[in-house]
């Protein structure tokens, strides 16, 4: 008796969702493989195994299932054929070959995710994951790399290479933290065994921790709020982005971005960060009020309620492109805010969450409270105190920045 189906596992994550694997039982036996999505209970279907309309990109992660779920099957009836007997250890090393031939090599690994997070719409991920990639071929003038290769000598050698380059201690963070998170998903996927993990002695936390310069103190961020737009309309937009931003607990630009009115509830926003997949309710206080009121007069026939996309139903790769087009004006348009606000600090989209974070501090809000800097050291803490605490004490702390 055989079955193959994608299924949730029972052993929840911890932002609460679960991850969803194919299940391969084979004469009462049974494997887990891993793939590249999780999903909360409402947004799955259990018994077609597959994302249901509550996901958000349903259509496009559904036809990703089915293709790995396909090819699955492909090579149970292909060992079947072969053998007389096969268990599902032989599935398994086939599964992984057909999937790729270069099993232990890092760079067709980096392609095969990079392929499925394109096909599942997650455009952002496959362009950081392709960045990264570029960076390390280039990093080894071009030549094959196996996993085995990937040791503490080679983390401190890439940083060095890259700090010779321009690099700092952020753009490096995140080159770094994608090649973990690539082989973490090569030990999930039994491409190669947890054997003498890199990452074990190469910390990538020592490259983080310094984002609060960036932000700025109370009087610089109410100098942005009371900044004179009728004087300057073409700034009317980026100063609206960053205050509403501010005021959220720091939205980022990828979420405001696809904020659809549908969030927006009499006093309440509830949407999913896009990073962490994790889901905020924010009381609507009155400067975000006065923003929502603005654009529900002024927005552009869409479900959206900034006029960032310009038309509903685009695809990933548009949105993708939009993102990247409309933001580089929105952190222009910061830059000359700044400079007309008399502010010499960098400004840009993501100083609006530090600079939330560090304004609280300022009001004398507990630190277990904000998270220290709400992710600047440690994110996955501060997502842990959110859960904790719901969102009412924030939204109290949050009501102090008026």
């Amino acid at each position: 008796m055989s079955s193959i189906k994608i299924v949730l596992r029972k052993k929840g994550l911890s932002d609460g969702t679960y991850p969803v694997c194919l299940r391969v039982t084979k004469n009462r036996k049974t494997k887990y493989f891993s793939t590249i999505f999780k999903s909360t209970e409402k947004e799955w279907d259990a018994p077609s195994g597959c994302f249901n309309k509550k996901n958000s990109n349903y259509i496009q992660n559904n036809r990703l299932l089915l293709k790995i779920k396909a090819r699955a099957l492909k090579v149970y009836a292909d060992l079947d054929l072969e053998k007389e007997y096969f268990n599902l250890d032989d599935f398994g090393r086939r599964f992984r070959v057909d999937a790729n031939p270069s099993t232990d090599y890092v760079f067709p690994f980096f392609e095969e995710i990079i392929a499925e997070m394109k096909l599942a719409g997650r455009m952002g991920n496959a362009r950081l994951y392709n960045e990264t990639l570029k960076s390390i071929r280039r990093f080894t003038n071009f030549k094959k790399l196996r996993f085995i290769d990937i040791n503490n000598s080679f983390l401190n050698k890439y940083e060095a290479w890259l700090r010779s380059r321009g690099g700092a201690d952020g753009g490096i963070s995140i080159k770094q933290r994608t090649l973990r998170a690539l082989y973490n998903k090569a030990i999930e996927r039994n491409v190669i065994k947890d054997f003498n993990h890199p990452f074990k002695t190469y910390k990538v936390s020592k490259l983080k921790g310094r984002g609060i310069k960036k932000a700025l103190n109370f009087e610089q961020v109410t100098k942005i709020i009371h900044f004179d737009v009728q004087k300057n309309l073409h700034l009317r937009d980026a100063r609206n982005y960053f205050v509403f931003s501010f005021y959220t607990r720091g939205m980022n630009f990828a979420d405001m971005m696809v904020l659809e009115w549908n969030d927006i509830e009499s006093t309440t926003i509830s949407y999913i960060r896009n990073k962490t997949k994790g889901r905020f309710v924010i009381t609507i206080l009155p400067p975000v009020q006065e923003i929502l009121n603005y654009y529900r007069e002024h927005t552009l026939p869409t479900k959206y309620v900034f006029p960032i996309l310009l038309k509903d139903g685009l695809t990933p790769n548009q949105i993708e492109h939009r993102k990247k087009k409309t933001l580089a004006k929105y952190n222009r348009d910061l830059k000359e805010i700044a400079k007309l606000c008399g502010i010499t600090k960098p400004l840009s989209s993501y100083v609006a969450r530090h600079s939330f974070a560090n304004c609280l501090k300022q009001k004398g809000v507990a630190t277990d409270i904000i998270g220290e800097s709400l992710g600047h050291k440690d994110l996955a803490t501060t997502q842990v105190y959110l859960k904790e605490l719901g969102s009412s004490v924030l939204d109290e702390a949050a009501a102090l920045l008026l």
